[in-house]
């Protein structure tokens, strides 16, 4: 066990079916275990929240409760990866309407409880802070990446900073694998499959200095997919469907699916799970065929990360030691299949696919350890500006994605110009491409919006001044615009008029 220290350090991985955690213990980085309400001694708490009569329960409570047919969500984390979720959405439980930041606020509670009281690391006091270093998906909304951050806080932990989960794998392979690394290979391209994301980077290290290279990812893929597509062909061989078993039998069917699929060895040839009461068997060839398609989306999705070979195909580039596969999704027999296919030798399979994360977030929290990695915006951010007296819009890039940011510090940019309109307004966007005429198109979200009143005499709290139509002036104040992103990679806008010292602040993602 640890020596007593002022802090408690960990890694924390908030998964969307598990969350693991991992403790830093000199120099050591073993994953907390805990005792659910069978006793059984696991290695995660659920990730699931329930509605027990009129309370709000969450992990091994919340699993009883959905057992007993309470209304419960599973994977509630990926509710997050929606673009259009801010601090003020709510998700529907029952008859209950719950904000998700309220939802997100009680699990990390019951998973701060647990750990301090139903853990391999339990009886640490209440005045014991838990300092974490907590991961994200790379490719995060920044509306997610607040709301994360925010609903830690408010838990009661001290969050360290937030790092991107395949970063903190990385920091698990070259702690484990460091004699792979050497002048002429690199770097390592992490696959981590999650339980409802899959993100990769290609991270470079040079002793304990990470830096990503770059990264590609899918929101909304991971390892719940598989689970219904197993289910949906079990339904198929039982002659049903989701429509025709209901809610009830459909959910019941999704966990035994679940069940069955982690259940799986290379070896296995059939899956037999009950359908409405009825065992129903099929092979498991049948749910690879099926499945195939969701893997090679992956591969599709890091494409862009790969080196074409004389044929075209992308392969792992010559500074490449390796591709590292992570996440619970690639427990699945078929992804490391597929991927050594492709691959070949090359495909390395970290021994706690589901705790790798939470070991490399660990090992960053380990200040002796000295870990460090510089990241990069997964996306974009610009803004939409009116144009000649409002007569058409123009659009500004601000911070390009693959914007380097580096470990600890904020990074600002400012641009600076004599006002030439009354009002300006200014609609910010997170992006993840632009077309040849430098416009953003596809993966586009809006971000924020600030009307900034040039014309000092419209500073006053009886003016709508989104009302106020825009007119070109001639001599308006001088403009500083500043855009600041933290280390977890967020951004506040700054507007001042450096004339009159007059300023707006808009945190970026944030309602």
């Amino acid at each position: 066990m640890r020596d007593r220290v002022d802090a408690m350090r960990l890694g924390v991985d908030f998964g969307t079916t598990t969350t693991a955690i991992a403790i830093v213990d000199r120099g050591n980085y073993p994953i907390v275990s805990f005792v659910n309400n069978r006793d059984d001694t696991v290695d995660f708490i659920p990730s699931v929240l329930a509605l027990d009569g009129d309370r709000l329960v969450f992990g091994f409570d919340a699993e009883d409760a959905a057992r007993e047919g309470a209304p419960h969500l599973r994977s509630f984390k990926r509710l997050l990866s929606d673009p259009s979720v801010t601090d003020t959405s709510t998700l529907r439980l029952g008859n209950h309407s719950i904000s998700i930041l309220d939802a997100l606020t009680g699990f990390l509670t019951y998973v701060a409880h647990q750990l301090r009281t139903n853990s391999s690391v339990a009886s640490v006091p209440s005045s014991e802070p838990l300092e974490a270093l907590v991961g994200i998906p790379a490719h995060a909304w920044s509306a997610q990446r607040f709301l994360t951050l925010e609903a830690f806080r408010r838990a009661g932990w001290t969050v360290l900073a937030m790092v991107n989960e395949p970063s903190a794998a990385g920091f698990e392979y070259t702690h484990r694998h460091a004699g792979t690394l050497n002048s002429k290979r690199t770097a390592i391209l992490v696959y981590d499959l999650g339980g409802g994301t899959f993100d990769a980077s290609v991270v470079s290290a040079t002793g304990t200095l990470h830096e990503v290279m770059g990264s590609r990812g899918l929101n909304l893929v991971g390892g719940d997919d598989f689970d219904t597509i197993l289910a949906t062909r079990l339904a198929a061989a039982a002659g049903t469907d989701s429509g025709k078993l209901g809610d009830t039998a459909w959910e019941r069917l999704i966990e035994d699916a679940r069940s069955a699929k982690e259940a799986l060895s290379p070896s296995t040839k059939f899956i037999t799970v009950p359908v409405d009461g009825e065992p129903t068997t099929i092979t498991v060839a049948d749910f690879y065929k099926d499945a195939t398609a969701l893997v090679d989306a992956t591969i599709a999705a890091m494409e862009p990360l790969l080196i074409p070979d004389a044929s075209g195909v992308g392969q792992l580039g010559g500074d490449i030691a390796g591709l590292y596969v992570v996440g619970g999704g690639s427990q699945l027999p078929l992804v490391a299949r597929i991927l050594r296919a492709r691959f070949g030798r090359r495909v390395h399979r970290s021994p706690h696919t589901a705790a790798s994360t939470a070991i490399g977030l660990a090992i960053g929290a380990d200040p002796e350890a000295a870990y460090t990695v510089r990241e990069q915006l997964s996306r974009g951010v610009g803004v939409f500006r009116e144009r000649e007296a409002g007569s058409f819009i123009s659009f500004d890039t601000l911070l390009e994605p693959n914007t380097k940011l580096a470990p600890g510090e904020t990074l600002t940019i400012k641009r600076r110009y004599g006002a030439a309109h009354n009002i300006g307004y200014f609609r910010f966007v997170e992006y993840s491409s632009l077309d040849d005429s430098w416009v953003p198109r596809g993966d586009l979200q809006p971000y924020g919006e600030v009307i900034f009143p040039f014309d000092r005499a419209l500073r006053r709290d009886d003016i709508d001044i989104a009302s106020v139509p825009v007119v070109r002036t001639d001599e308006g104040p001088l403009i500083e615009e500043s855009y600041i992103v933290d280390e977890n990679g967020m951004v506040t806008v700054e507007i001042t008029d450096l004339d009159s010292a007059y300023t707006v602040t808009c945190p970026l993602g944030r309602k």
